[in-house]
């Protein structure tokens, strides 16, 4: 049996950042560099690989990168003021504040906190909004960046039946927003089904999605970032034995994870064009 092509990420991701580096030259060139701000509020190891790998994009493309980096005791107050501070700093064009914050921090006051045309992670209720009508400012960066790879392996959307597993703010309604503005027929679900033309899975559980979910020839997106018993990074999907099965499929890591990274540079860019009146 034929394998699945693996949709390799850090490729694609490559190719936008190279388009992203000489957007920010152009920029320069205009007096203009775009800068991001991220913020951090205490010791998550995982939001510090993040955070790493954020601010080693930003230093590849060009683009201005601060790092707050706050203690797990960081007030509400102290928080609020400082994302304050940001949106009225003019060298800074995109905000993002690391999730998960610390228990006792308020995440949805501090999304709605930062300047919706400074939200380079879309999560504003004001981006969200206008996601939903069909008039994005940015496009939610892990939904966006598993767009680039479907649209750079050539796999139409219109007309399929897409199923989205999962319905978290920040993945699972808008990837299927974005699959329904490319005129997909969108399912969202939290179990098993076996109609998908593409699946999605965002589910955050090891090796949820099974061989008997999939689809013969379906595509398979696996947004997963999960430890299996050993410790090993896994992602949703049963890699080894979807594999055979699918027709595309994305690995962990490598797939999805870089692509997140690269539309978050993309959002910054456009934020920075925004912001003087470029676009």
């Amino acid at each position: 049996m034929d394998m699945a092509t693996r949709m390799d990420g850090k490729a694609v991701s490559a190719k936008v950042k190279e388009q992203v580096a000489q957007e920010v030259a152009a920029l320069q060139g205009q007096g203009v560099c775009p800068g991001l701000a991220v913020v951090i509020v205490g010791e998550d190891p995982a939001s510090r690989i993040y955070v790493n790998n954020k601010k080693k994009a930003c230093q590849a493309t060009g683009i201005h990168s601060e790092e707050y980096d706050l203690p797990a005791s960081t007030t509400q107050e102290e928080l609020l003021a400082l994302v304050d501070t940001l949106n009225h700093k003019e060298d800074i064009h995109g905000i993002l504040v690391q999730s998960p914050l610390p228990k006792g921090l308020d995440e949805g006051a501090v999304v709605e906190a930062i300047d919706p045309q400074k939200d380079v992670d879309a999560f504003h209720p004001e981006n969200v909004g206008r996601l939903m009508l069909g008039l994005p400012r940015f496009l939610p960066c892990t939904p966006a960046g598993i767009m680039e790879l479907l649209q750079a392996y050539d796999i139409p959307v219109e007309g399929k039946h897409c199923v989205v597993i999962g319905r978290s703010n920040i993945v699972g309604k808008p990837m299927a927003m974005l699959l329904l503005h490319q005129n997909g027929t969108v399912t969202i679900c939290h179990s098993r089904t076996r109609q998908a033309d593409i699946l999605v899975s965002a589910v955050g559980k090891s090796r949820f999605v099974t061989a008997e979910m999939v689809k013969p020839g379906a595509v398979v997106i696996d947004v997963g970032m999960n430890r299996d018993e050993n410790g090993k990074l896994c992602g949703d999907v049963d890699f080894a034995a979807v594999e055979p099965v699918a027709s595309y499929i994305t690995p962990v890591p490598g797939g999805v994870g870089p692509m997140t990274i690269a539309m978050l540079l993309k959002n910054t860019v456009t934020a920075a064009k925004l912001q003087n009146g470029l676009l």
